[in-house]
């Protein structure tokens, strides 16, 4: 479909933008193959950012000539064939490491040019991509990971998600936005979507008309985290399941066509929602629809972060699913394979991928429970983890990520086994670790927020070295985290974590969350109570 690219005049078009118009994104797809065939040094450097709209990022360090690759999986849904062949591409070429992002799409490593085309033929063959996985277009939709089963959905939303995606994918005229765009589209009351912090987010609503009760969807536009976070704002409008993708589209169109791009850091539709405001935004939509009705009611009643843990009935009867922990979104090779064996033997084949970067499988029968977590897999993989691990988040950090100035991944992991062994609390924790202000890991709506800095010493020497913010959530409307003053270098953030959540142990109501802790006391106690925690354990750096 043509388009009028109508800011192309623009003499302060960023250079990203200038690129673009040269080159489309998708553009890269055709030229994999040449590249394939006569190696990395075949590539030209100002081609190395459109592999992003293939899915595909050169990790650290960028020479080395070694990929990361993204998957998309909409709504977090994997039949067996795709997880077998998920599992079996990433042993054979991805080194055994197999992540699971906080939006339900999954990343391999240590990929070179010349196994892209294999790679992709087999994806194709179970109906995977990686086309705008990554880039400036449409990224993997999230969705409801229990979509179909779920006793707490309005409806099942994965047709719709799967419609939506197929419109968007490799369509030319929508793989030059702005900047990166993000949906989500879920019809669970527990906010099992995000929808707070996407770019556009259809949420589960109903509303009379005509005399009869109609479910349908809210909309949420203009969320994002990075270094400026921003809450999405609703609309006035209702929309019914068949008209989904068609809001989509026009909300799509609107973000290419007035979105801002002259400058990459205020470029994601949040800065144009912030700037409009709903009401305008609502209006210009309207021309590109016409008329739809106002907003009805809102279903979602609290949010669940994404977690299901343990053993829960389907809406199906007989049928349960299994919340599963993967601890900080790793998995190995050869567990997935192990996953996928269990899922068809005591199941339908089908695994499910959560944003809280854990897994779910379904469709197990009442009379396959007992014997399924008898499998020695659930020893790491439990259904019922320890409360820190269990609700820690973690972004891919500098192991392979250009961007990170720490390591995340496997340090996350380790805080959470020393919280776990050290300390004991009646509530869980949610802690998201990050390891440069873009935010993949999603720290602002944690309960304790993880952000990984580099800081000077007297000697200017420079260190790994960590922030702590607090009280995040996306329950009612949702409220970002903030800051605690003082910088933790590496070595103390254990104990100092370790001191702050024993205080909260203390002094909170017995059942009391984080949150409601965190509005109780405000952020001014928490703040000298972590202030006398780092005189007292932090020893400062010569």
């Amino acid at each position: 479909m043509a388009y009028v690219k109508h800011w192309a005049d623009n003499p302060k078009l960023n250079k990203t933008e200038l690129k673009k118009l040269k080159k489309d994104g998708l553009e890269i797809l055709k030229d994999i193959d040449y590249y394939a065939e006569n190696g990395f040094e075949s590539i030209p450097q100002e081609d190395w950012d459109l592999f992003k709209w293939a899915g595909l990022y050169l990790q650290r360090p960028k020479e080395a000539g070694y990929f990361m690759m993204r998957i998309k999986v909409h709504s977090g849904i994997l039949n067996y064939e795709q997880t077998m062949t998920l599992a079996s591409i990433c042993k054979e070429y991805g080194r055994g490491i197999f992540d699971i992002t906080t939006r339900q799409a999954i990343q391999f490593h240590w990929l070179k040019i010349e196994q892209m085309p294999d790679i992709f033929k087999r994806l194709k063959a179970v109906s995977l991509t990686t086309s705008g996985a990554c880039g400036d277009i449409t990224r993997n939709i999230v969705g409801n990971p229990l979509a179909g089963i779920d006793p707490h959905e309005l409806m099942d939303t994965e047709p719709i998600v799967r419609e939506v995606h197929e419109y968007f994918h490799e369509n030319v005229a929508f793989s030059n936005l702005p900047r990166k765009y993000k949906m989500s589209i879920s019809a669970n009351v527990n906010n099992a979507a995000h929808a707070e912090i996407n770019c556009v987010s259809f949420t589960p609503a109903t509303k009379e008309i005509d005399g009869k009760k109609v479910i349908g969807f809210h909309v949420l536009v203009g969320g994002g985290l990075s270094a400026r976070p921003y809450l999405a704002k609703k609309l006035n409008i209702f929309v019914k399941p068949e008209k989904v993708k068609d809001v989509a589209i026009a909300i799509t169109t609107i973000f290419r066509d007035y979105g801002y791009r002259e400058k990459r850091h205020i470029a994601r539709l949040k800065f144009l929602m912030a700037d409009w405001g709903p009401e305008k935004f609502t209006e210009k939509l309207l021309e590109y629809t016409g008329p739809l009705p106002e907003s009805g009611e809102d279903e979602i009643k609290e949010w669940n972060a994404g977690y299901f843990y343990g053993v829960h009935p389907q809406k199906q009867k007989g049928l349960n699913y299994l919340g599963v922990n993967v601890p900080v979104g790793r998995l190995q090779a050869d567990e997935v394979f192990e996953i996928a064996r269990i899922s068809k033997k005591y199941g339908t084949g089908d695994v499910r991928t959560c944003n809280s970067q854990n897994l779910i499988i379904p469709n197990i029968r009442d009379d396959k429970v007992e014997t399924l977590l008898k499998e020695n897999i659930f020893e790491r993989l439990t259904i019922h983890p320890q409360k820190f691990i269990a609700y820690s988040v973690s972004c891919t950090g500098i192991e392979f990520c250009n961007l990170a100035l720490v390591e995340t991944k496997e340090r996350m992991r380790r805080v959470a086994e020393y919280l776990d062994k050290h300390v004991s609390v009646d509530v869980p924790i949610r802690m998201h670790m990050i390891g440069c202000p873009n935010s993949c890991g999603q720290r602002q709506i944690a309960d304790i927020g993880i952000q990984g800095i580099k800081m000077r010493t007297k000697d200017r020497k420079m260190l790994d070295a960590f922030e702590i913010y607090v009280g995040g959530t996306l329950d009612h409307g949702g409220k970002f985290n903030e800051k605690l003053q003082g910088k933790i270098e590496q070595q103390y953030l254990e104990p100092v974590l370790k001191e702050l959540i024993e205080y909260f142990k203390e002094t909170k109501i017995a059942g009391e969350s984080f949150f409601t802790y965190y509005k109780r006391v405000g952020i001014e106690v928490l703040q000298q109570r972590f202030t006398k925690i780092m005189e007292q354990v932090c020893v400062p750096a010569s």
